[in-house]
């Protein structure tokens, strides 16, 4: 019977991770055993796990905080060397639909190494708040397949913000999967390795993405796997010091690597741009990048 770990990554977040363990209580168990590994990134706040009625969980903690990237690393491995078959990345700010777990499962077959779900904003977390009908929230995309435009590295949501008429319900495949909520397969992570440790924050699922694409393995989009997003409650919004930092910085190491001659020019051409006008973390980021600091670098709260 395969054997299906997966990660959750709590970071003083216990009330997101609480809320995530009590919905995977609830999930559907299809002919495969289910373990769930809490990897604890060194909290300031004591986690207490929930009691719950059919959910094996086990709490590692980690010394220091090792980043989404080293964090999700302890799990991978852990999950690797106790006979994982399959692994799910998964954020604590998310609730999961039932179906959740047997749908991804079900869609990894043959050459298929990676699957993810449609992603919906939490009721109430949506980008644009009040733009909805009551009975338009937790309908709302987050998330239904990244499309990567390499000419301006940047990696897209498809659907967010729209509200989901089933213009999204096929099967299919996409250019990347997001860290919200990923099922790898083992041999994924055995051909092209874990995640890279130098993003710590951002970045990294992309990363991972394109390291499977070119190892020949699909990346599918399944949208009868459904989960709700409380999006970046632990990271601070868009335009935050964190996301300056860290978006800055990786988007250059990931252009660096990835994308084409002509893409990295105009890259290093923007970071000299930047460097020079940015936001203070943004201009941090870009030097880091330049020194080779990376993992958590130079950010500090």
């Amino acid at each position: 019977m395969p054997q299906v770990y997966i990660s959750i990554l709590n970071f003083n977040g216990k009330d997101n991770t609480i809320d995530c363990l009590k919905s995977l209580d609830k999930a559907l168990r299809e002919n495969f055993d289910l373990k769930v590994l809490v990897i604890d990134n060194a909290s300031s706040e004591k986690l207490e796990l929930p009691s719950l009625s059919n959910l094996n969980v086990q709490l590692i903690e980690n010394k220091e905080n090792l980043g989404f990237s080293g964090g999700h690393n302890v799990g991978i491995k852990f999950a690797l060397d106790n006979g994982a078959d399959f692994i799910i990345i998964l954020n604590n700010d998310t609730v999961v639909d039932k179906k959740l777990i047997s749908e991804l499962v079900k869609a990894s077959k043959d050459d298929i190494g990676i699957v993810v779900p449609k992603i919906y904003f939490y009721p109430g977390f949506e980008f644009h708040k009040g733009r909805y009908k009551k009975e338009e929230e937790g309908k709302v995309f987050w998330y239904a397949g990244g499309i990567m435009d390499f000419r301006n590295v940047i990696g897209h949501h498809r659907g967010v913000d729209e509200v989901d008429h089933g213009q999204y319900d096929t099967v299919e495949s996409t250019d990347f999967a997001s860290g919200c909520c990923i099922l790898v397969r083992r041999e994924v992570f055995e051909k092209v390795g874990v995640f890279d440790d130098r993003y710590f924050l951002y970045y990294e699922d992309n990363d991972l993405s394109q390291r499977a694409g070119r190892s020949n393995f699909k990346i599918i989009y399944n949208p009868k796997a459904i989960l709700w997003h409380k999006n970046a409650g632990s990271v601070g919004g868009s335009g935050s010091s964190l996301q300056d930092y860290y978006i800055t910085r990786n988007r250059m190491l990931f252009g660096m690597k990835h994308a084409p001659l002509r893409s990295k020019v105009s890259l290093i051409r923007e970071s000299l741009s930047l460097m020079f006008g940015g936001r203070p973390w943004q201009k941090k980021g870009i030097l880091d990048f330049y020194l080779g600091k990376f993992g958590k670098g130079s950010y500090k709260a």
